[in-house]
């Protein structure tokens, strides 16, 4: 079975489409993918494609094997969900800082999860370590893969559709991209495309304000889901970046809400923070120009957290 007849093949080309009723006049237009179409509900669906795929390609997968990983939830949902497909089993260190609906994804789609406690629900610099601690832990098992989100190369390359479709979808009329940093996996791999294309393209990451290890400052308790992981990723490429702008939880669960309610736009809170600081970018770069950021996931994945909780 070919991937244009199963569910691998329905990863990818996914809508942009314009804000039209939360962006000033006087701003540049706002662009945004929405990734919550892929089949997982999540960008990271690209990622996980490439990566294991590129694993059992190069023989560090094999069909009788075990991917492992450790992850805030979205990633793990895609590898469990390609695993499936692809017929691997997995296992996923993930915490209960991380929505419940996402561990319920990941164990529905036949992962094997265990789970590190967290301090107070956040996520911090320690809790990413300790989850990758275990991930490494279990990994010097026999015939055991390990994904290793932050330092695989195949997870950037899995962007690369995304940016193509960027492209493709504006007519290469992009004047700045803007993406939260986690592993810096997607902001990179764009990046790199979107530059190669176009130099003049600005590239806008966004990062927690209570976390701001980009912009120089410490790292701290945030409740981003995703991103922020409290250090500089070791495939951070300071190069491919213009910007680093800082929004604030608050001001991320605030817009996330907006969205749903002006935009019909129902995504996570790492959505909205790339919504504050495109909307930043684009009344600095005025009409006449565009900007493109991403809905990152499905807001279904967090109807459980206090993100959409209404009294």
């Amino acid at each position: 079975m070919t991937d244009s007849t199963n569910i691998i093949g329905s990863v990818g080309e996914t809508p942009l489409v314009e804000l039209t009723r939360i962006v000033p006049s006087g701003f540049a237009r706002v662009l945004v993918k929405i990734e919550s179409q892929n089949p997982t509900g999540s960008m990271k669906d690209r990622m996980a494609l490439s990566v294991v795929d590129g694993a059992a390609a190069s023989g560090r997968l094999v069909p009788s094997g075990t991917l492992v990983e450790y992850t805030g939830g979205s990633t793990g949902t895609s590898l469990a969900f390609v695993c499936a497909a692809r017929g691997f089993s997995i296992t996923l260190v993930t915490s209960d800082a991380f929505s419940q609906e996402k561990r319920d994804h990941m164990r529905a789609l036949g992962a094997n999860v265990i789970e590190i406690p967290s301090d107070g629900g956040g996520t911090t610099r320690e809790l990413i370590q300790s989850m990758m601690a275990k991930a490494a832990e279990l990994s010097a098992a026999p015939d055991v893969f390990y994904a290793d989100q932050f330092n695989n190369p195949d997870a950037a390359a899995g962007y690369g559709p995304l940016a193509e479709e960027v492209w493709d979808q504006t007519g290469g009329r992009i004047d700045a991209f803007v993406q939260s940093v986690g592993t810096a996996q997607c902001i990179t791999g764009v990046a790199r495309l979107l530059r190669a294309r176009n130099p003049a393209i600005e590239i806008v990451a966004v990062e927690p304000a209570e976390s701001p290890v980009l912009s120089g400052g410490d790292p701290g308790t945030h409740k981003i889901e995703g991103v922020g992981p409290g250090f500089v990723p070791p495939l951070w490429d300071n190069n491919l970046v213009d910007d680093v702008l800082r929004v604030s939880t608050s001001d991320a669960k605030g817009m996330t809400r907006k969205l749903a309610q002006k935009e019909a736009l129902f995504g996570g809170t790492s959505s909205g923070a790339n919504v504050v600081a495109a909307l930043r970018v684009a009344e600095r770069l005025g009409s006449g120009m565009t900007v493109v950021t991403l809905l990152c996931d499905s807001g279904l994945k967090y109807l459980s957290t206090d993100l959409y909780a209404f009294e």
